[in-house]
């Protein structure tokens, strides 16, 4: 018996190679969803900066690729590119929107050592192989992951705007460091974990396992890599505006 059926995500059951570019999804729900919030923000944001519009058409765009392009469901046939949309989330998506809004606009509380904390939580919550299958067994769970990723995402960057540069840079170097244990665990586990995937990976050419490797390396460098690089801008940033002081005669 097949047991693909039992995991038929919101994007749909896996494509093949010769498929996938023809998966839009065209959900009137998410559609409306989605020009909603547009509208919503021309109405209530009208007059703010045009980079902070810029920064909202960005995020938009991204949301378009996230979840009506061909790019949702192929997220259902690779695990590695299920974490490239989670990892887009995090580290471009929902910085771009907290950009987006003036900083009165920003309603996000709580410290910034919570809100690493949550994050972390429950992107490593989601990449548990139980939770993981389980979103990607009905619609309901799935957008509980999604919502969930993108609010505490959302938390982070808002409190990191906020924070003192030496505690956001201590955050950024945390987030980079729990990112990469994950991946580094995710790598070199000696065995395929993530059951949806066991049966959609060998018509993209890869093995379960060898998927799984690959999402691991991508959370493992490039994403832990982004958290590393703008801990470095502020860490620069910042040590700039402590040096200047001191130069003057």
């Amino acid at each position: 018996m097949s047991l693909q059926p039992i995991w038929v995500p919101y994007c749909g059951a896996a494509p093949a190679p010769a498929e996938w570019l023809g998966r839009w999804n065209w959900d009137p729900v998410l559609l409306i969803v989605l020009g909603a919030l547009a509208l919503g923000y021309m109405l209530r944001f009208a007059a703010v900066e045009p980079r902070r519009r810029a920064c909202f058409g960005a995020a938009l765009l991204l949301l378009l690729l996230l979840f009506v392009s061909p790019f949702c469901a192929l997220g259902s046939a690779l695990f590695s590119a299920r974490v490239v949309h989670h990892v887009l989330i995090a580290t471009i998506l929902a910085p771009l929107l907290v950009a987006s809004l003036p900083p009165s606009a920003r309603a996000f509380g709580g410290s910034l050592a919570g809100w690493t904390a949550a994050q972390a939580v429950i992107f490593w919550l989601w990449h548990s192989p139980a939770l993981y299958g389980w979103a990607l067994a009905g619609d309901a769970a799935y957008w509980l992951m999604q919502l969930s990723l993108i609010g505490s995402a959302i938390g982070f960057w808002v409190a990191l705007r906020r924070a003192a540069a030496p505690t956001a840079v201590a955050a950024l170097l945390a987030t980079m460091v729990q990112m990469g244990l994950l991946g580094a665990l995710i790598t070199f586990s000696a065995a395929p974990l993530y059951a949806p995937h066991f049966l959609s990976t060998s018509a993209w050419g890869y093995t379960p396992l060898e998927d799984q490797q690959l999402a691991g390396l991508i959370m493992w460098a490039p994403a832990a890599g982004v958290y590393l690089a703008i801990a470095l801008l502020l860490l620069g940033r910042w040590l700039g505006r402590e040096a200047r002081p001191s130069a003057a005669p």
